[in-house]
């Protein structure tokens, strides 16, 4: 195990005669996070190690010993039996002090080409590479969990909103697919920045390169990297693939509030559209009647925090020169807690949304209340009688206050009501003042007709798979 006693001074080589104070100690450590770059880091050095050995750089002896010994470093981490020690700063330390503790000189080999400043890049940007895959796996779960909510209530009316006003009336399904399009932005920005954060830094070494004739094609390979970053300079002092990975977080983050806002209304007693599930609602301690939506309130806190941490990293980085800077511990904080806040988040929002109930009674109630068949009653009066679009919005516009100083809605109007605003109409125009009626005629690409939704979920099952 390792030992905190004189092993701050040992691993630095003795550039200092004493320990660092423990403010010292606890400002500079940065351990306690980012031990949970273990895996990563020891896969990064057994492929340099490996590397070494095929370059000449150490022997085929040394190298397995490091391979050997980096494993069983990982299996007391993984185990739980390895001794984390503050002293030794970081999680590269801590496992090279173990691996000599384990095999003794050749673990003093395996840092030859390299620097703890393309160490630490290619161990957080492997974890960032595997954080937008598990990204984009919640994704698309997610996606799916709305199109099964489009695909039930595909012809199911509902108001659309502007102003959080009664607008027009659309479907369920057309409401739920303007999730499953948002969320595929997300997928795609993450797919995006994978891409291009898809390049190996090891050999940048801490800023110029190294003399040694290292291979560094043959370690992105064995990473999964496409290539070796192209600047040595830029590769230790780049942080933009983590600040890229909390970018499409809080975009999605974004998203995820959007909705979890709309339940939280939704599911309230003057709306009444939906019903969530037990499993995410809680009772009140004191008003027997109350479902609190509180899975969605919380979803829609916490997920203010992935935006804190994408400023608190754009700070950070802003003033930097080049290269490293001590800063740039800072980074890995504020995207394991973003990462972690977003796969709840995820998680979260595909159980409500796939356990959620739509009243659609109420939908339906609510979709013909509020005149929302105004538009309807324009384009009828531009397409039937010819009227510029500006007339029929003004006859329809007179027609609406006569229907609100009735108290009634539009269908409720006579015809003789209506040829007192406008001698042409006639009772064709009922056709249009259904909710019904009205959500079928909207065939233009990308509406809310029926016939457009279930096509579009047609399109989405076969993106998806």
């Amino acid at each position: 195990m390792s030992s905190d006693n004189g092993a701050a001074n040992s691993m630095w080589g003795g550039r200092f005669a004493a320990g660092p104070s423990a403010i010292m100690e606890a400002i500079n450590a940065s351990i306690g996070f980012d031990q949970r770059l273990a895996p990563q880091d020891i896969t990064g050095s057994r492929a340099h190690a490996a590397m070494l050995a095929a370059t000449g750089i150490i022997s085929a002896e040394d190298a397995a010993a490091i391979d050997g010994g980096l494993a069983q470093v990982l299996g007391e981490i993984e185990n739980g039996r390895f001794e984390f020690s503050a002293a030794l700063e970081d999680i590269h330390m801590n496992v090279e002090a173990r691996l000599q503790q384990i095999i003794g000189a050749p673990a003093g080999r395996l840092h030859t080409a390299r620097s703890r400043n393309d160490q630490v890049a290619v161990d957080f940007r492997i974890w960032v590479r595997n954080q937008c895959d598990a990204a984009i796996a919640g994704l698309e779960a997610l996606m799916r969990a709305y199109l099964a909510q489009a695909e039930e209530g595909a012809d199911w009316v509902m108001p659309g909103f502007t102003h959080l006003q009664t607008a027009q009336p659309v479907t369920w399904g057309h409401h739920m697919l303007a999730y499953v399009e948002m969320f595929a932005r997300d997928k795609g920005r993450f797919e995006d920045a994978r891409a291009r954060m898809n390049e190996c830094p090891l050999g940048a070494a801490a800023l110029a390169g190294t003399s040694f004739p290292i291979d560094r094609q043959m370690t992105a390979d064995a990473l999964g990297f496409e290539r070796p970053t192209a600047n040595s300079l830029d590769t230790v002092s780049d942080r933009d693939f983590a600040l890229e990975f909390l970018a499409a977080s809080s975009i999605c983050a974004m998203h995820l509030s959007r909705f979890a806002e709309e339940l939280v209304i939704w599911s309230s007693a003057q709306f009444r559209f939906v019903r969530m599930s037990d499993q995410f609602s809680t009772g009140s301690s004191i008003m027997p009647q109350k479902r609190n939506p509180d899975a969605a309130e919380l979803l829609r806190a916490k997920l203010g925090r992935i935006l804190g941490a994408t400023v608190a990293l754009f700070t950070v980085m802003k003033g930097l020169p080049l290269a490293y800077s001590k800063d740039m511990q800072e980074d890995k904080e504020q995207v394991f807690d973003a990462a972690d806040t977003l796969m709840l988040g995820l998680a979260a929002m595909e159980g409500m949304v796939r356990d959620l109930s739509a009243n659609r009674a109420a939908l339906e109630a609510a979709a013909a209340s509020g005149f929302s068949t105004a538009t309807d009653l324009a384009d009828w009066l531009v397409r039937e009688l010819g009227l510029p679009f500006r007339e029929a919005h003004h006859v329809t516009g007179s027609l609406v206050k006569l229907a609100e100083d009735k108290g009634c809605d539009l269908p409720d109007l006579s015809l003789a009501e209506m040829q007192k605003v406008h001698g042409e109409i006639t009772d064709a125009v009922y056709s249009v003042l259904g909710v019904q009626n009205s959500v079928a005629s909207r065939i233009s690409y990308g509406g809310t007709a029926p016939a457009n939704v279930r096509a579009q979920i047609a399109r989405w099952k076969e993106v998806l798979g």
